[in-house]
């Protein structure tokens, strides 16, 4: 007898994860976010108008959020506030934040587009602190290892978080750790640093332009936490010729993007432009 070919199996064509519905989850979210967006008491027909749904339906839901101590109810008027309630969840949620957990898979991905050297850090008692390092897999790579300890006014991921401090705080770590010269372009004057940060916190990132490291150029941008603070940043670092200063804006788009999709994750809520939100997703 001839012998029987059966016909290869064909993969079954990816198909894109399903995006379940839960009706009366999803108006009680745009309900809760409605209150939040508005930031002050909306009556209920304020609420029905807002979130095109009917008033009736408004209202059923409302009085289970506030029986769960969700929204609060204004016992004059009637209106509608956010409860304590998602303060204390909230409260739980950041208190289980963990940065260098959460912020492996946006380095991963940050250093597998780029293919440089990316770091995660956050300031320590005026210094910054390395808490995590991919490298890429090209063979000239930096040495920096976790754990390190760099000053923060000549390091594209302290300017980055101090661009967003308020002064006083710069003040305070300048007036501590001082402004160290390592190379001839180290920022060694605290004027000269507040107009470089100025530049950073308008533009968006920090450039470390060979300022530590004579060779080195770095790119940062800061992570934010839901109260809008620099806690964190993240960054790409190479030798100054693969990092050229035409290179410096394509890869700050980069960082960017992933430094806000790590504060998006903690909590934050920036005041940028809409899209520029949803790019981080």
């Amino acid at each position: 007898m001839p012998r029987v070919v059966k016909p290869p199996v064909q993969n079954a064509p990816e198909q894109k994860p399903e995006i379940y519905k839960v009706q009366v989850l999803d108006r009680s979210i745009a309900i809760i976010n409605a209150l939040a967006a508005k930031k002050q008491d909306m009556s209920l027909a304020e609420l029905s108008a807002t979130v095109k749904i009917h008033k009736s339906t408004v209202h059923r839901i409302v009085m289970i959020l506030e029986r769960e101590r969700i929204l609060d109810r204004h016992p004059e008027t009637g209106s509608y506030r956010l409860g304590l309630r998602l303060f204390e969840l909230g409260s739980a949620a950041v208190a289980r934040f963990d940065v260098r957990e959460r912020g492996r898979r946006h380095l991963e991905k940050l250093v597998y587009d780029t293919e440089e050297t990316g770091h995660l850090c956050v300031m320590d008692k005026g210094e910054v602190l390395y808490l995590d390092k991919l490298e890429p897999t090209r063979s000239v790579r930096l040495s920096c290892t976790i754990g390190h300890r760099n000053p923060a006014h000549c390091t594209a991921v302290g300017k980055a978080m101090m661009a967003h401090m308020p002064e006083y705080e710069v003040d305070a770590i300048i007036n501590k750790r001082g402004m160290a010269k390592f190379t001839a372009k180290t920022l060694v004057t605290p004027a000269e640093l507040k107009n470089d940060l100025k530049i950073c916190r308008e533009r968006g990132y920090a450039i470390d332009d060979e300022e530590h490291e004579e060779g080195v150029r770095c790119v940062a941008a800061p992570v934010m936490d839901h109260f809008g603070y620099p806690t964190a940043a993240l960054s790409l670092s190479a030798p100054s010729f693969r990092i050229t200063h035409a290179k410096v804006p394509i890869l700050a788009e980069f960082v960017c993007k992933a430094a806000m999709a790590l504060s998006l994750e903690w909590g934050y809520t920036p005041a940028q432009p809409e899209e520029l939100v949803e790019a981080a997703k």
